[in-house]
């Protein structure tokens, strides 16, 4: 029986790298939706806020796995067959984007009223109201829930490979099951390498959370 060796640690360190790039593709394209539904959250018009809220809603209550099977084997039956990278970003975004708006709204509306208040005295319109007022507070209110988030996708990453991607937790399974028939510590090393790559969010976010309050 082949045993666990270097090799196989290699591998998985290399899949890890697929996991990050999933995380920031996530992230990134989670941010972008997110701020728009934010600002359709506080929008003045009824429409928008509703549409906003309907699209958080429904994300929110349906779980990523579902997300990712509409995504790849749905739009597939339609004729758009996506690379499993692509489908995966596309569902992660999709779900990242519906509760880092939840973050990105619940930041504005932390924003004083007199902030507004003080805008409005200056002359600023709407847009320049958010680009040089309450979007820059807002980003340092939201700085430490999303690094918290994102600790959230990384390890949410192994659900997409039910739809062929090969990220960590299923490159740990192919290891075992094709070489080593050693789950438990081959799995032991998965473990270690999304806390390795976990724990230092976590940690970040926490300091990021205790200088915030410290500075208001």
């Amino acid at each position: 029986m082949i045993k666990l060796n270097a090799n196989h640690i290699l591998y998985l360190l290399q899949a890890a790298e697929w996991t990050v790039l999933l995380s920031l593709i996530a992230f990134a394209g989670g941010s972008v939706v997110g701020l728009m539904l934010a600002l359709l959250r506080v929008s003045k018009v009824g429409f928008m806020r509703a549409l906003a809220s309907g699209y958080i809603q429904i994300v929110q209550g349906t779980p990523l796995l579902i997300v990712l099977f509409l995504s790849y084997f749905g739009l597939g039956i339609l004729g758009y067959k996506l690379d499993p990278l692509v489908a995966a970003g596309l569902s992660f975004t999709i779900y990242a984007g519906a509760f880092l708006g939840e973050i990105w709204r619940g930041c504005i509306e932390a924003v004083p009223r007199t902030q507004w208040e003080a805008s409005d005295c200056l002359g600023l319109n709407r847009f320049q109201q958010y680009v040089y007022v309450i979007l820059p507070q807002a980003v340092r209110l939201a700085i430490p829930p999303m690094v918290g988030f994102m600790v959230q996708i990384v390890k949410n990453t192994s659900l997409a490979s039910v739809i062929g991607f090969v990220e960590l937790a299923r490159t740990g399974q192919i290891v075992n099951n094709s070489t080593t028939f050693e789950p438990f510590a081959i799995f032991a090393v998965v473990a270690a390498i999304y806390f390795a790559l976990c724990y230092p969010l976590s940690v970040a976010a926490r300091a990021l959370e205790r200088k915030a309050h410290a500075g208001r």
